[in-house]
């Protein structure tokens, strides 16, 4: 069950409050994001669960409970894992809004979540490498990515009149992937996943585990560089207890190389257009 921490008034007054005339997109902290256009809505990875303590333990707020949202035309889901491929998370926006799913095989048969997976036939996409679809005014292509933690993965890049985003899941860095990507477009924003290293307990063996999760500080701009990335956006370092780190620290990283142009610190909640760099004032502030 969803717990929103900051009840309805984020997805009702400020994602669905706004009349967006461009490609616009919203943190949703872990790896997820909302994206709004014109003509469609889209989340990305959407995670409003509470984690599994005492092994993996959520330190941000949920911002919104999906059965409150009324306007979602897909779900993108990278990978199988619970926190990319979530069905409490997704569930209300395909049964009550009639969104498509769009996930590689793995997320669908293999994934980590232990219950109904919440997808109708009808609804259901499968993607890999390669596969180009349209969402309303949103061209949308899954490419190849690099996370040995997931049984199948995949990136995507969102392309808009007003700008490209590109969503790299789990990814580590992907020299011939992320050069194809570099190649092929012409990426204004990318989101990468940032970590560190922890330690995490597992209740069943009653064992502690070292593990290394998702990219570190060089990494994390070795990838951006080569997706040759104007503005960078750090995600998933927000989440897990033990496995944070910080964006703050990355322009040292980043300073004697040609990208990222700009990284920029997302904090759950925080709005971005694509077009341009800075966050976006929420409507309340705004208006």
């Amino acid at each position: 069950m969803i717990h929103a921490t900051w009840g309805d008034w984020f997805v009702r007054e400020e994602i669905e409050g706004t009349d967006p005339d461009e490609l616009i997109l919203w943190y949703l902290g872990c790896n997820g994001f909302v994206l709004r256009s014109p003509e469609a809505t889209v989340y990305i990875d959407p995670y409003f669960g509470d984690g599994d303590p005492p092994n993996l333990v959520r330190m941000i707020p949920v911002p919104l409970d999906p059965a409150d949202a009324t306007e979602c035309d897909a779900v993108l889901a990278t990978h199988e894992h619970i926190d990319h491929m979530h069905p409490p998370s997704y569930g209300p926006l395909v049964e009550e809004l009639g969104a498509d799913v769009y996930a590689t095989t793995a997320a669908y048969e293999e994934p980590d979540y232990d219950g109904e997976m919440r997808v109708p036939n009808e609804r259901k996409h499968v993607v890999e490498p390669g596969r180009t679809f349209t969402v309303g005014d949103l061209t949308i292509h899954a490419v190849a990515a690099n996370d040995p933690d997931a049984i199948a993965e995949v990136g995507y890049v969102v392309e808009h009149d007003s700008g490209t985003f590109f969503h790299g899941g789990d990814s580590r860095p992907a020299p011939e992937a992320f050069g194809t990507v570099a190649d092929s477009f012409d990426v204004d924003v990318g989101a990468l996943a940032f970590g560190s290293v922890a330690n995490t307990y597992d209740p069943e063996t009653d064992t502690v585990e070292r593990n290394r999760w998702y990219m570190d500080e060089n990494q994390i701009v070795e990838a951006a560089t080569q997706l040759e990335l104007d503005r960078l956006l750090p995600t998933h370092y927000d989440m897990w207890r033990g496995f944070g780190a910080d964006p703050g620290a990355l322009g040292h990283h980043a300073a004697s190389f040609r990208y990222p142009r700009v990284i920029e610190h997302a904090v759950v909640g925080d709005r971005f257009t694509v077009a341009e760099p800075g966050r976006v004032q929420a409507r309340a502030l705004r208006e």
